[in-house]
């Protein structure tokens, strides 16, 4: 810590000069914070350095260039269901009856400076925020970088992904358009068909019958208060927690589960990060200037009456939006009460299959008995059982994408919706399992490649003939570090069992639990599952001379 002397009078010697402004602002903050020492402990903190990492920034910079953009929208916006005659700029919505809603977006639109484009780069930044979102949960799946210690953050950016999905539906219901109100009455009708509470959620939710008089004010106050408020408090837990564990890395040479290889955050980190917001940010606002999207004005205000062409929700509501297209129109009555099974399934399939996602690190840490901490990523082809059930999980979701959206591929590429419809309900339950199993031999036979390349080499392309004729490939070997990083993945047992009695002989009971976890381990490591790598007794036998060219 810096002191600063009392200047003498008449006297300006070098000892006698006070410290800069910016040095004695920081002296003063230490006293108070502690910052030099946090600073010390934290700006030389170091980071890996893979292309994969930067998806979680994607997602990071879109979530700031999302909360920038919605302060400036919120200034001109009015969140009123009050109905209005139009009398704006925009000459062919001039006279109709809107609400106050609509009509401020068509002011944002066409009479604010830049409103159209804030309004489009917000839009954009939405999607791109919950895209990356999602590639980056892939790519901690695929890489196990959700095993422990980082069960926790795993729930932090699942909860993060599903607040996204609610925070986008109720960004796009505030404009009051046709489009949107087409989605926003799917919605009350999927909570009618929960039974019981379904009648009061949407009375609460709607403040009456639908669509109500208090729709945009509540989800108005949810989209800007509640809900990004919740968000911005699970990033900086997320952060913390990435500071706290420090972050994963791939295998290599001189990595290790002790220690991270990279640069340190201060000052190239920071730098380059830095450099990376801007160009995320470049990059959505020149997709904005160029690509519109949700063109309000032409598809005019939101009437109970009517119902928009088309009308598609955005990319991360179609797995629901599918499920409920392709489920029958099912419907039961119990004690005089109807209960719509073609909704109330699908939206109870889409809840497991949410719950399944957040658990499913309890779940393969139950499965495999791995309780250590693991700072070291998995390729997926060394997981092939984990790395299948992830495609699989893809795979449904891209088809219930294309069951949410079955009325536009009918009519764009001329096809019955019914057969569209039945495509979807059985590539449902086969899709998966065809990917699962294919995803499986895929990674098995890279596994099978890296054991040949670590015994007998590169392919170079090199076609030599040997004395008696025959034609062979010269083989390029690898270098130490290429071999490091294709053999120092672990190879595990699966679970037994165990002996029927104890050690003093009498019958031991076997719960089923037990029974469940032998056979599911069996499906991670059990045989056929993973082939053996290349052992050094096995490489120095065959690079000795013995089959080697």
């Amino acid at each position: 810590m810096s002191t600063t002397t009392t200047k003498s009078s008449g006297a300006d010697a070098p000892g006698n000069r006070k410290a800069p402004a910016g040095e004695r602002v920081a002296d003063w903050a230490d006293g108070r914070l502690g910052i030099y020492s946090m600073a010390k402990t934290n700006m030389r903190k170091i980071f890996p350095d893979h292309w994969s990492f930067m998806l979680g920034e994607v997602a990071l910079y879109s979530f700031i260039v999302i909360i920038l953009t919605g302060v400036y929208l919120t200034l001109f916006f009015h969140p009123s269901m009050n109905e209005i005659e139009y009398h704006g700029s925009y000459v062919p919505m001039q006279g109709i009856r809107m609400t106050e809603a609509y009509a401020s977006t068509l002011n944002i639109s066409f009479d604010v400076r830049g409103g159209l484009l804030i309004r489009q780069i917000h839009h954009w930044a939405a999607l791109i925020f919950l895209a990356a979102m999602f590639v980056h949960m892939m790519r901690v799946f695929f890489t196990g970088a959700f095993r422990k210690p980082r069960e926790i953050n795993w729930l932090f950016g699942f909860l993060l992904f599903v607040l996204g999905m609610f925070t986008g539906f109720t960004g796009y219901s505030l404009p009051d358009d046709l489009l949107s109100g087409t989605g926003v009455r799917f919605t009350q009708g999927a909570i009618l068909a929960t039974p019981i509470v379904g009648t009061y959620i949407s009375m609460f939710l709607f403040g009456g019958e639908f669509p109500g008089h208090d729709m945009v004010a509540r989800f108005y106050s949810i989209h800007i208060l509640l809900l990004p408020g919740i968000m911005l408090g699970l990033v900086v837990a997320h952060l913390i927690l990435v500071f706290y564990h420090k972050h994963t890395q791939f295998a290599g040479p001189g990595r290790t589960e002790k220690n991270v290889v990279g640069m340190p955050l201060m000052p190239v980190y920071t730098a380059k990060a830095g450099g990376f917001f801007f160009l995320v940010f470049g990059v959505i606002a020149m997709i904005a200037a160029t690509f519109t999207i949700n063109p309000v004005w032409a598809i005019g205000p939101y009437r109970p009456d009517q119902v928009s062409t088309g009308a598609q929700p955005d990319w991360y509501m179609g797995f629901a939006e599918g499920l409920i297209r392709v489920m029958p129109g099912w419907e039961i009555n119990i004690a005089g009460h109807t209960l719509a099974l073609g909704v109330f399934i699908p939206l109870t399939l889409f809840g497991l299959v949410l719950v399944a996602i957040a658990v499913y690190p309890f779940i393969e840490s139950w499965i495999t008995g791995d309780k250590r901490e693991h700072h070291i990523l998995d390729r997926p082809r060394n997981a092939p059982t984990r790395t299948g059930l992830g495609v699989a999980w893809v795979t449904g979701y891209v088809i219930m994408l294309i069951g949410g959206g079955n009325d536009i591929f009918a009519t764009h590429l001329h096809l019955s919706i019914n057969a569209i419809t039945w495509f979807v309900r059985i590539a449902y339950f086969v899709g998966p399992v065809v990917a699962f199993i294919v995803t499986k031999r895929i990674c098995l036979g890279l596994q099978r490649r890296d054991r040949d390349k670590v015994l007998h080499g590169r392919e170079s392309g090199i076609i030599k003939r040997l004395p008696h004729g025959e034609f062979v490939e010269v083989h390029e070997p690898l270098s130490q570090a290429q071999r490091h990083t294709l053999t120092a993945h672990e190879q595990y047992e699966p679970a037994e069992i165990g002996p029927s009695v104890d050690e003093h002989g009498v019958r031991r009971k076997v719960t089923r639990g037990e029974k469940l976890r032998a056979k599911l381990t069996k499906g991670y490591y059990g045989e056929g599952n993973q082939i053996p790598k290349a052992t050094n007794e096995e490489y120095k036998e065959i690079s000795s001379g013995h089959g080697h060219h």
